[in-house]
């Protein structure tokens, strides 16, 4: 494997937006000001900063691959990659594979800027204290030179160290150093001779970086067949943050769907739905594998192989029936409470969706009509029953291919087809003794307490409130030396401290709530409460809700809460 060398003023002068750019296969850019400080520290330190991969596009091919354009100004409240213009560019190009975060950063801190919020917005540049002399840290993390992102070239007052802030950028007005060491000895005339010494050695230092040494070095890959380059590409990012799926196969969807940009949409699409309710954390994997289910004739399978040309048209041609019941699942089950704390699977809400695409009904999510809302019960039974038994669990491919099988034979779509579903995957549709002895006994903060307990309230409206988990009992009083105090047996405290922390002794409270109660002992803070608090927290009649009776309380609620639990499941 031979490498390219280049400088990085060339790279940043003549290749960067103007024939090198970014494939729609690239995550957006995630560097921060302090790792674009680090960078040129080690340029201006000497050190290396690994080598590109570059991918060669001929001339004629270039129209079949979607680019995009390298941050110069980064808006961090933006961080969306402009797509390019290659009807001007009349010669071969270049798709950065690897190295588009060094690149970015180069780019921002030679020729752009870097907006971000601290407090308020602020547009930086990137400057060099051509007053601090250089000084090797036995500590890796520290610089040996005073980069930092500013608004402006203005001294810190506060700060008594001598300070000259050079934009780092201004070097590349200067082809020689001789050029650039006159000009900062003319800036700097009448200074501490000292301190304009060491201000001209840092531009001949920055100037020889950047325009003498072959910094940049870069492997072309010339391959036109595109898994190649995709099975290049993964080999080549398999360090560093992580890349979704959908990284990758949005490249493929943006060069071969035919009006619409996949990239924008998918991205526009997936914000849309994450902004449902009181949001989620559904990912561009989520929508693409959707998009696959969803679309007749297509297997479900998220592999690179099976998003070719003729099924992304396919799903360009089904985007919005695609978008539309994804979204309308989303609606509804954000108003029964499911959410991104209680939400196990994302793939059990596809076959929803694919039943919602069969009904045909427009509106259906906001229908009061009593077949209607009986159906959407039926629907939120079935998610929540399937979630806590971890249908979804393994071979999820398989179990979806299944239900997309039933979906497919039904004639039928006025009922969602729950007793057919549940057949084929195997499971009871309620919970046996067993499965309530271990529900109840779930603790605070599980990934499944909050869907247990959202399922004891089923007529509440989920969608403008947030609700925490909250301890009926307050959590403080089932210390041991707080049980000590009270002179219980280690019978009573070892009981105490198993249930205290369960289902049991859990229920939802909206934000407002669960401030107001704190810490206040239950038998203080339930005379406070509405009539009808007992019942919709499932809270079982007693004389006395003091703490000595909380094991009695146990045992009542356990029985309150077995019985939801079944009338739900049925």
């Amino acid at each position: 494997m031979s490498y390219i060398p280049k400088t990085i003023s060339e790279v940043v002068l003549e290749y960067i937006n103007r024939t090198t750019f970014l494939p729609a296969i690239q995550r957006e850019y995630v560097w921060d000001t302090e790792g674009i400080e680090k960078l040129f520290d080690s340029i201006m330190g000497n050190y290396p900063i690994s080598s590109f991969l570059f991918w060669k596009i001929r001339e004629e091919k270039k129209n079949l691959w979607t680019a995009y354009k390298f941050f110069s100004d980064f808006d961090k409240g933006n961080p969306h990659n402009e797509e390019a213009n290659l009807a001007g560019v009349n010669q071969d190009i270049y798709l950065v594979l690897d190295g588009q975060q060094r690149l970015t950063s180069l780019f921002i801190g030679l020729k752009g800027s870097y907006r971000y919020f601290y407090y308020s917005w602020k547009k930086t540049r990137l400057y060099l204290n051509l007053f601090k002399e250089p000084k090797r840290s036995e500590n890796p993390e520290e610089l040996t030179y005073e980069f930092a992102f500013r608004e402006n070239a203005k001294s810190n007052s506060k700060d008594s160290r001598p300070q000259y802030w050079y934009p780092v950028g201004d070097i590349l007005n200067f082809t020689s150093a001789s050029a650039a060491r006159s000009d900062i000895r003319s800036q700097l005339n009448g200074q501490n001779p000292q301190l304009v010494e060491n201000a001209v050695v840092l531009i001949e230092e920055l100037h020889s970086r950047l325009f003498t040494e072959k910094l940049v070095n870069f492997y072309e890959e010339r391959s036109d067949d595109y898994d190649k380059v995709v099975e290049v590409f993964i080999r080549a990012n398999t360090g560093g943050k992580k890349l979704e799926y959908s990284d990758i196969l949005l490249s493929t969807a943006t060069a071969k769907w035919k009006t619409l940009n996949a990239r924008d949409e998918i991205h526009d699409f997936t914000d849309d739905v994450n902004d449902i309710g009181n949001g989620y954390n559904l990912g561009k994997d989520f929508v693409l594998k959707g998009a696959l289910y969803l679309t007749d004739g297509l297997p479900i399978q998220y592999k690179v192989k099976n998003f070719t040309k003729p099924n992304l048209e396919k799903i360009e041609d089904n985007w919005d029936s695609i978008k539309s019941n994804i979204q309308s699942t989303v609606r509804l089950i954000s108003r029964f409470g499911f959410g991104n704390k209680n939400l196990i699977s994302t793939l059990a809400l596809l076959p929803i969706a694919l039943y919602l695409s069969k009904l045909k009904k427009k509106n259906f999510v906001d229908s009061t009509q009593k077949d209607d809302v009986n159906n959407q019960l039926i629907i939120q039974k079935w998610l929540a029953i399937v979630l806590l038994k971890n249908a979804f669990g393994s071979s999820s491919d398989t179990i979806l291919k299944n239900l997309q099988d039933i979906m497919n034979e039904q004639t039928d779509f006025s009922v969602f087809p729950f007793g057919a579903i549940n057949q084929k995957l195997g499971i009871e549709p309620n919970f046996s003794d067993t499965e309530i002895a271990n529900l109840t006994s779930t603790a605070y903060g599980s990934k499944y307490s909050y869907l247990i307990l959202s399922l004891l309230y089923p007529n509440r409206d989920w969608k403008d409130s947030v609700y925490h988990e909250d301890h009926i009992f307050p959590k403080s009083s089932f210390t041991a030396r707080s049980l000590s105090i009270r002179k219980y047996s280690d019978e009573q405290i070892e009981k105490y401290q198993r249930h205290f922390n369960t289902i049991l002794n859990l229920q939802l409270l909206t934000d407002s709530e669960n401030l107001e109660k704190n810490a206040t002992p239950f038998d203080d803070w339930f005379p406070t409460r509405d009539d009808n608090f007992r019942i919709r927290h499932s809270i079982p009649a007693m004389t006395s809700y003091d703490f000595d009776h909380f094991l009695e309380f146990i045992e009542k609620r356990r029985a309150e809460i077995a019985a939801k639990l079944c009338k739900i499941s049925m």
